[in-house]
């Protein structure tokens, strides 16, 4: 038998070399190589074992479809994320920042699965003491949930042999290892391989896996980017920990809707859900204040109204500062440039510092024309009307484009009172204008000048 030779490989894209190199050629990452011992062949013979066992194509008509069958946790907001409760069989991969509260969400959630089956938490990381405790903290109780503390994979696979559950959670992914791979657990090969392998595992015995991973500095899952797509759903915890609000963020789903978004807070009793995030988020906005504007992002199939705030201020160093949070900067560089040359303002000795109220990140582009009026409101240091709700997308030209859900946006600020919409004019030309309805529609940053802040171009009222 030959003996495994040693390579090298990238712990971000997965790129191989034979020897160690300061830099990856592919991902151009510093660093970023790790040892591994590979045996010679085994892809190979592995081929050959997959080529002869493959299974016969079936033509569409012959597959037995089970239907959507999905198992529910009790909490809606986590359900709505995941597309109507967790598809039977298929893999979940929870993200989020340490501390973010990753495993106090899933425990309960788990909870709530219980009922209708035995559920599985495979502790990689916390003793069954540790988790009690947290149970205990939590108010959960039940004779259906077990804890298994194991970081190896063959003794999970066992375990959901001999006993198969409804549902097993596994966190982290990072810590767990399998016997086949003569590497350290956290290693490339270690995750895509126990990744690959519950896959299986949970497709075959129609069991729901959830699986816990971290994020990196960078904001990236820790581990290959393959990971991302093995699974069938990725979820993002998200949110400042100095905040009570956290985002349960769908990045992809294969049996739902992406890009939806589940609200929750955390208090003492764990992470409680919020029916109604923009009544919360709005609840502290000042009144009579420049730079402070509501603006209405969708997440998902949910309009959200969150307070946008700027603030723009003269500065003395030659480089003046861009801070954003909530809100990317290469976004605010850019419709800083453009209000500079289309409407004269001058942000060349100004430092500027946006922020999105409640923690919350705004990656829409439909959030554009709100934080450019919140920009000129702050520049001018003129509030605005606090009845004022704020969507749409701004191009380079200094032009206000069109943006969907429309009507999802009016229902939702009328809801919590809100009388005056501004908003593409392209959108308030296909609603229905009804009286006092209080769309006003505006199709570029000029016009928005003289509508909103009775501004010219050139600085005159």
């Amino acid at each position: 038998m030959a003996e495994p030779k040693l390579i090298y490989r990238c712990q971000q894209c997965g790129h191989t070399s034979p020897k160690w190199v300061g830099k990856c050629p592919e991902c151009q990452v510093w660093d970023s190589f790790c040892e591994e011992l590979c045996a010679p062949g085994a892809g190979k013979r592995a081929l050959r074992h997959a080529t002869v066992e493959s299974a016969r194509p079936l033509s569409l008509d012959e597959i037995d479809s089970d239907g959507d069958v999905r198992f529910h946790t009790g909490i809606g907001e986590w359900d709505r994320v995941l597309g109507g409760g967790l598809t039977k069989g298929s893999l979940v991969l929870l993200a989020g920042d340490p501390g973010i509260g990753k495993s106090t969400l899933l425990l309960q959630a788990l909870s709530g699965m219980t009922e209708e089956g035995a559920v599985l938490y495979v502790s990689a990381e916390e003793s069954a003491q540790q988790l009690k405790s947290r149970a205990q903290r939590l108010g959960i109780s039940s004779k259906s949930l077990f804890i298994f503390s194991e970081t190896s994979l063959e003794a999970v696979l066992e375990e959901m042999q001999k006993k198969p559950p409804l549902v097993v959670a596994i966190d982290s992914i990072q810590t767990m290892y399998t016997r086949l791979l003569d590497v350290a657990p956290g290693s490339i090969s270690q995750v895509r391989e126990c990744a690959q392998k519950l896959m299986r595992a949970g497709k075959e015995a129609g069991i729901g896996i959830f699986i816990v991973g971290h994020v990196t500095k960078e904001g990236a899952i820790a581990g290959p980017r393959t990971l991302e797509h093995l699974v069938d759903t990725v979820l993002y915890l998200e949110g400042d920990r100095t905040h009570t609000f956290r985002l349960l963020r769908a990045v992809k789903n294969r049996y739902g809707s992406t890009n939806e978004v589940g609200v929750f807070e955390m208090k003492e009793s764990g992470l409680e859900e919020v029916p109604n995030p923009s009544g919360v988020l709005l609840a502290e906005r000042p009144r009579g204040v420049s730079g402070s504007v509501v603006a209405c992002s969708v997440e998902g199939t949910r309009p959200l109204l969150v307070e946008l705030q700027a603030l723009v201020s003269a500065t003395g160093w030659m480089q003046p500062r861009r801070t954003s949070m909530g809100v990317d900067t290469n976004r605010l560089s850019l419709l800083l440039a453009v209000l500079e040359k289309k409407l004269g303002f001058n942000f060349a000795q100004q430092d500027v510092f946006v922020n999105v109220a409640g923690g919350v990140r705004l990656v829409e582009p439909a959030t554009d024309l709100a934080l450019t009026v919140a920009l000129i409101s702050s520049y001018l240091d003129k509030p605005l009307p606090q009845d004022l709700v704020v969507w749409g997308e701004v191009g380079l030209a200094g032009e206000v484009r069109g943006v969907g859900h429309s009507a999802l946006r009016v229902a939702e600020a009328s809801k919590l009172g809100f009388t005056a919409c501004l908003m593409p004019a392209s959108n308030s030309e296909r609603l229905s204008q009804e009286p006092g309805g209080g769309c006003i529609g505006v199709r570029s940053l000029d016009e928005v000048l003289r509508t909103v802040f009775e501004y010219t171009a050139d600085g005159r009222r």
